[in-house]
């Protein structure tokens, strides 16, 4: 019986400090998902599904710097309502007019498996739906799928629930991950959104007056993009308010956001600050626990990232290992 008592007072001490297993997500309320249509042809990706004609309107786009998902093979779009622009007053969170839609699409071994739906319904900055729609094997029709499935459609690959997408995107006040000046601030096939061309369509209604450049040397770079990408949605100074546990609700204080007024130096970004203050070992990767958390397993530490993520991504590793061992300590004052 102590036992019992001991682990429950554990599990409820987690939830009050802001721990909470990654693998149980709140449920979305019905009239949340009902702003979802049923079918992905009814949401206005594409003016004929079946032939992948996008409809008027929609706008591929890649950001600088992706968000790693087990390898799978992605494909994004956007569509902001005709004359509206989006509120780039705060550069680092955009707020997007009501009727915005994003998708991105999921194909792993080969097999398109889902696209992932992200619609502003409402005036309010939480009034978004996240839903993911799961592919016909005939590639004909993709289905609403607001339980998640593992494994789809003879893959690896997991269709989160509804409940999970909130896990990362409730994580910032913008709630659209991967589509903002930072990530946007790239050359691009012609077609596709970046933040130069926003700009000149006078789709921001705060053009930025030049481009967010990173700061660092090339491995550097790389690192702090791939921790912006990767983690900042959730380890942020920037979190909105919830009524409610998250299934994934960071109490720490880290912080491995980019923001487009701390790029003068690498010191100068919270990202770097974050890891210098405990996160990192210079020049030691295999003792720098933002190594080590990529592989930790237990039951009150998952492994980073919690969320949607079940093969190691070696080449963010690398990435992160190549940057480490090239930092230094920095000396000590002499007293």
């Amino acid at each position: 019986m102590r036992l019992v008592c001991l682990a429950s007072l554990l599990a409820l001490a987690a939830v009050l400090a802001g721990c909470w297993d990654p693998a149980t997500c709140y449920d979305v309320a019905p009239e949340r998902l009902g702003e979802a249509p049923r079918r992905l042809s009814e949401t206005g990706l594409y003016a004929d599904v079946a032939g992948g004609v996008l409809a008027p309107g929609v706008v591929p786009y890649t950001p600088g710097w992706e968000l790693w998902s087990d390898g799978a093979e992605k494909r994004r779009w956007i569509r902001v309502p005709p004359g509206e622009a989006i509120d780039t007053a705060d550069m680092d969170d955009w707020q997007f007019p009501v009727g915005t839609k994003v998708w991105k699409e999921f194909v792993r071994d080969g097999v398109r498996i889902e696209t992932r739906f992200l619609g502003k319904y409402g005036p309010d900055p939480s009034d978004w739906v996240a839903v993911a729609y799961l592919w016909d094997a005939d590639g004909r029709e993709a289905w609403r799928c607001d339980g998640g499935l593992a494994n789809a459609r003879g893959t690896e690959h997991d269709v989160p629930p509804a409940g999970a997408c909130q896990g990362c995107h409730e994580g910032t006040r913008s709630r659209v991950l991967g589509f903002s000046a930072i990530q946007l601030a790239h050359d691009a096939p012609e077609g596709e959104a970046t933040l130069k061309r926003l700009s000149g369509e006078g789709r921001l209604s705060h053009p930025p007056a030049a481009e967010p450049a990173l700061p660092g040397d090339e491995a550097t770079r790389a690192a702090l993009g791939y921790l912006h990408a990767n983690c900042a949605h959730c380890h942020n100074q920037h979190r909105p308010p919830g009524g409610y546990v998250r299934c994934w609700n960071p109490w720490r204080d880290f912080d491995l956001s980019l923001r487009t007024d701390q790029l003068g130096s690498v010191e100068a970004t919270p990202v770097y600050r974050t890891a210098l203050e405990g996160l990192v070992v210079p020049g030691k990767p295999d003792e720098s626990t933002l190594l080590t958390s990529m592989h930790s397993r237990g039951e009150f530490r998952a492994r980073m990232p919690p969320l949607a993520v079940e093969v190691e991504d070696v080449m963010g590793e690398q990435a992160l290992r190549a940057w480490i061992e090239g930092l230094r300590a920095e000396p000590r004052e002499r007293r």
